[in-house]
């Protein structure tokens, strides 16, 4: 089996870094040197979803006034990642599993079948066997989906992930902003580590990047202190 060429489905809670996860399945690939592109499923209507994946053609709809190629065709040779796939109508669940079984689909508009070779990892923040039973999901495309299945646990269930985890964000942050040398200091390590991250990585991404920047005012710039952290968790620990 290629596994370059199998369907990923990445699970998890939002904010786990489900993207991240995608990008680097992507990059540790023999596809890396290909495009990766991203859809959201969950932020377009529709018909604005059908066009975005499968592109149309000049007069297919009002406002269709030149041609538009999809992500699949962009991405022809690399990576689409469908994000939040859950979230798809069942016309475009129809459409989708025809892609991943027949490598091909036509753009809006057109009946000319379009070959490409495309590796899809979707997203999911639902359970989809429990959206398969009730009727909101194809079973059929779930299954195609779910070749290779990555099951990211929520962030307070990887306790010993949160200290390496903030460290790299405060030093990326840090270099962003043009700044070098700062540090958490372990009572501030022990605040997080302690802490049940309802938003996951993506809320200990963003409290990092505030301490980072109200650290410049503090009577520690170099250092990231408990004071910095604790007024911005959810609950304190």
């Amino acid at each position: 089996m290629q596994l370059a060429n199998r369907t990923v489905l990445i699970t998890g809670e939002s904010g786990v870094g489900k993207e991240v996860v995608a990008r680097a399945v992507h990059e540790l690939s023999p596809r890396r040197d290909g495009a990766f592109l991203a859809v959201n499923c969950a932020a377009l209507s529709e018909s604005l979803l059908e066009s975005e994946l499968f592109g149309h053609e000049r007069g297919a709809f009002t406002g269709a006034d030149r041609l538009r190629k999809g992500r699949f065709e962009l991405a022809d040779g690399g990576t689409l990642m469908l994000d939040e796939v859950s979230e798809v109508s069942p016309k475009i669940q129809a459409k989708l599993l025809r892609v991943l079984q027949e490598r091909g689909f036509e753009r809006v508009g057109s009946s000319l079948t379009i070959g490409v070779d495309v590796r899809v990892v979707a997203t999911s923040n639902r359970d989809l066997p429990v959206a398969c039973g009730v009727g909101e999901f194809r079973p059929d495309l779930y299954y195609r989906l779910n070749v290779l299945p990555v099951c990211i646990p929520p962030l307070r269930e990887r306790r010993d992930d949160v200290r390496p985890l903030a460290e790299h964000f405060v030093n990326e942050i840090a270099r962003r902003e043009g700044r070098q040398g700062l540090a958490i200091d372990p009572a501030a390590a022990e605040l997080l580590a302690a802490y049940h991250w309802p938003g996951n990585v993506r809320e200990l991404q963003n409290i990092c990047e505030r301490a980072v920047v109200l650290s410049g005012a503090s009577a520690s710039p170099g250092v990231i202190t408990r004071a910095l952290l604790e007024p911005w968790l959810a609950t304190k620990a």
